[in-house]
């Protein structure tokens, strides 16, 4: 089911639903891209390089979802939908 619901912003400007999602999809994901850096690091200090390895496969799994949902996201604004 589409939603034509908008959401509206401090400075009125609206966006939708789905920008929305994706936009907080994103943030989330940049979040988890830095988290990773701490984590990678504790592993360091604890000598666990499969631990480091890890982290770092994670981090960069994120890395390729947030590019996805930028394209995403562009092409959103740009068109309203995908």
């Amino acid at each position: 089911m589409e939603s034509n619901r908008m959401v509206a912003t401090n400075n009125a400007k609206v966006i939708s639903d789905l920008e929305y999602d994706l936009l907080a999809v994103l943030k989330n994901k940049t979040e988890a891209i830095e988290i990773y850096k701490t984590y990678m690091q504790d592993a360091q200090e604890m000598d666990s390089q499969p631990c480091v390895q890890l982290f770092e496969k994670l981090q960069q799994e994120e890395m390729r979802q947030a590019e996805e949902v930028r394209h995403h996201l562009q092409e959103v604004m740009q068109k309203g939908k995908m």
